[in-house]
């Protein structure tokens, strides 16, 4: 990186602290992981210069011979990863694709219905806020009170009642495995699309850790920066009858010309997820998470639904004494980055809730296991629970500090 340092300064120095702050601190955001130096290079590759609105051989612009070769990389390798008919890998982030497939299917003021935002869905899934709520008519289901997971029959109850056009099935902080099958046969019984919205557990479903939605879904969207551990991005699989309407949402439909650059990040990351070493990767996340759940509540913290059966927890801290921001800064402050979360029916704002959400895919690339896990979940413990006060905060700092060291990040990579 020695050019960018010497034509600016100011930005390289900038780059290079945020590189120690990674190197430097234990990311447990659940939405967060650490691209590859190969998937790096693509990023950060000429590819970037060109300009290829449209698809494959039907670009608007000339000199697009090399960047169909790799879309059609990117294409073929996500289609074998997940075993899919048609994908399209142009959308630059999963809100995108998430309106493009809400675009190909629906007509504006249809019904979706989609995972309640209060109780681990995603904005994209009708949140008042987004324009999932402002341009369809929404439904939700959520968790039940009692148990903190998803009542498929009560999901039916409300499908029947309601009858949307398309269900959504998938969420950014539901800590238990989503039953598909079951989300398609209750799609199927009220005449709806089935759409699954896989972003945080993708790289789970190509380590054969979590149930494919492949065989159940009229559409999937997906992120590829989460357990995926690619550049940020996402990409829409659909069998070949969507994939038309699919490609029209997406180009002239949302976007222009995509990020050739970050398509060929998404290829390398595609073919990382291919190999065996990944599918031990995609394991080890869900043991790491089931260690880091237990030792959480082994020592007195309560979690949501009780545990996790993927790659994060939720934090229910309103015995603590605290909030999630406070808590959220706290760790921060020790090293520990989570981040604030709403629990079920939460009577805190989303702002300032009463929750924390921690994932185990970051850490896990570094190459940590049980045991370090263990050792997170009763630094973390300490803290919330034995009023963090300065000597616990050193002692985790300390912690931290050895484990970053034991399980370096990105060795030799340097922005001076």
């Amino acid at each position: 990186m020695g050019q960018l340092f010497n034509e600016d300064k100011e930005l390289a120095e900038v780059i290079h602290q945020e590189l120690l702050r990674q190197q430097s601190t234990l990311n447990l955001i659940a939405s967060e992981n650490y691209a590859s130096r190969a998937v790096l290079e693509a990023a950060s590759s000429l590819l970037t210069n060109k300009y290829s609105e449209g698809y494959i051989g039907h670009r608007y612009y000339s000199g697009n011979t090399l960047v169909d070769v790799v879309e059609g990389i990117a294409i073929e390798r996500v289609k074998r990863l997940f075993n899919a008919e048609a994908a399209n890998v142009q959308p630059h982030s999963g809100s995108q694709a998430n309106m493009a497939a809400y675009f190909a299917l629906l007509k504006l003021g249809d019904k979706i219905m989609g995972m309640n935002l209060e109780h681990g869905g995603h904005l994209t899934h009708g949140a008042s806020i987004n324009f999932s709520g402002k341009w369809y008519n929404i439904v939700s289901y959520g968790v039940e009170k009692e148990t903190g997971k998803i009542d498929m029959s009560h999901v039916r109850e409300i499908a029947l009642r309601e009858k949307p056009k398309l269900i959504v099935a998938g969420a950014t902080a539901y800590p238990r495995e989503l039953d598909f099958k079951a989300f398609s046969e209750i799609a199927k019984e009220v005449g709806a699309y089935l759409m699954v919205d896989m972003a945080h557990i993708a790289g789970l479903v190509a380590g054969h850790v979590h149930q494919s939605p492949v065989p159940y879904a009229d559409i999937i969207t997906s992120t590829t920066h989460k357990t995926l551990r690619g550049p940020r991005g996402a990409f829409i699989l659909s069998s070949k009858a969507h994939a038309v309407l699919i490609d029209k949402a997406v180009f002239p439909g949302l976007q222009g010309g995509p990020l050739d650059h970050i398509i060929a990040a998404k290829a390398v990351a595609f073919r990382e997820a291919m190999q065996p070493e990944f599918v031990a990767y995609a394991k080890q996340i869900v043991v790491n998470a089931k260690a880091l759940a237990e030792t959480l509540k082994e020592r007195g913290l309560k979690l949501v639904s009780g545990g996790t059966d993927n790659h994060l927890m939720l934090i229910d801290i309103t015995e603590r004494g605290m909030s999630g921001g406070e808590a959220e800064t706290i760790l921060e402050n020790s090293g520990i980055t989570v981040n604030r979360n709403k629990i079920p029916f939460d009577p805190r704002p989303a702002r300032d809730p009463s929750g924390i959400r921690l994932g185990t895919p970051a850490l896990t690339t570094r190459g940590m296991k049980e045991p370090e896990m263990r050792a997170i979940g009763n630094t973390i413990a300490d803290i919330l629970i034995l009023n963090y006060s300065e000597s616990i905060i050193e002692r985790a700092k300390k912690t931290v500090g050895k484990l970053c060291n034991d399980y370096p990040l990105y060795p030799h990579m340097e922005y001076h």
